[in-house]
């Protein structure tokens, strides 16, 4: 996973250069004359000249539309097509930058500065680069899995998308940045926690609850339970949240500075229409590295380990939490917190 995430990142720009670079050096072509003489005897039109009309020149290279705006896409690729259209102000300052790049690569040339042993390097080094990228990006498309595949890893794995909705409920027990504050023992803690869960049991509202706590400065309630997919809570708060049953409450954390409980609302799965796309990633990634695995092997890799030292293995999932997480106050306090805000208003 960590190598395919590393592979894929941007060499766009480094293509786009390279490219201009290569095509810097090629004389002109007839569809270019042909495009340059249509572009002077007609007026030059942004919406019916066409995309062969050649709109930019450095020396004897000529530039179409379509060149252009398929070498600056790569570089900042748009969304919808109404977006396309560039302000004339960036559509010029791109035009400045890509003839700079032009004429400083027809310099380059004529200094004969391409075989300098440096710029050599490079340009090899680049080439393997846009290369490397192209394969891997040909068998990125080839590791797509079907919807199939999609829908037979759902049904195998159904339970690692349960989700749990869930109130939580904060006794703050010392309070930071307050002159003379108490501090409340565990013991207190519960106990004020306790007649705010009687207090709801009986019908008195989340809105009213949580209003009260706030105004006293003695803990937070979520009035809106919260959803949480499995995976994302800590293991212990996992654990609790669904171990009970709808409507009980359990108890997370009881630290020196607060108390925290959690109240299960509803317990849920989600649908694969909403987990269909993280499971194509995660499918494409495992086919991808099983595929890229399997042609190392079958290209003879050999590695001096008293240079590079010895392979490190790859770390499992469920030993990639830190060793001391957060605590829970910490790690989840702040969300949801927004929506109570808004909701206190």
């Amino acid at each position: 996973m960590v190598l395919i995430e590393a592979r894929i990142a941007p060499y766009l720009l480094l293509a786009c250069l390279l490219a201009s670079l290569g095509h810097a050096q090629e004389p002109p072509s007839q569809s270019s004359a042909t495009s340059s003489a249509t572009s002077t005897s007609t007026p030059a039109k942004k919406d019916s000249a066409g995309s062969d009309r050649v709109i930019l020149k450095v020396g004897n290279v000529q530039i179409t539309q379509a060149e252009f705006e398929s070498r600056i896409n790569q570089i900042e690729p748009q969304g919808d097509a109404e977006e396309k259209a560039l302000p004339d102000k960036d559509r010029r300052k791109l035009g400045d930058d890509y003839a700079s790049v032009l004429m400083l690569s027809q310099q380059a040339v004529a200094g004969h500065l391409d075989s300098s042993p440096e710029v050599s390097r490079q340009l090899a080094v680049a080439r393997m680069q846009v290369l490397s990228d192209a394969e891997f990006a040909s068998l990125m498309r080839q590791a797509t899995p079907s919807f199939e595949e999609i829908s037979q890893y759902y049904s195998a794995h159904a339970s690692d998308y349960d989700q749990v909705h869930i109130r939580r409920l904060f006794i703050w027990k010392r309070r930071d940045n307050a002159k003379d504050a108490r501090v409340l023992s565990s013991e207190a803690a519960r106990s004020r926690a306790d007649r705010i869960r009687q207090a709801h049991a009986s019908g008195t509202g989340e809105q009213k609850l949580a209003e009260e706590l706030r105004k006293s400065g003695d803990g937070m309630l979520d009035v809106e339970p919260i959803t949480f997919p499995r995976g994302e809570l800590s293991p212990h708060m996992e654990k609790v949240a669904f171990a009970l049953k709808e409507g009980e409450w359990g108890e997370v954390e009881d630290t020196p500075a607060s108390l925290l409980l959690i109240q299960l609302v509803k317990r849920g799965r989600q649908q694969l229409g909403e987990v269909s796309s993280f499971i194509e990633e995660d499918l494409q990634a495992q086919k991808m590295q099983a595929r890229l695995d399997d042609l190392k092997k079958k290209a003879g890799i050999w590695m001096d380990e008293q240079y590079f030292g010895t392979a490190v293995a790859p770390v499992p999932d469920a030993q990639r939490r830190a060793p001391n997480p957060p605590s829970e106050l910490r790690k989840s306090a702040k969300k949801g917190e927004s929506n109570n805000e808004e909701q206190h208003k």
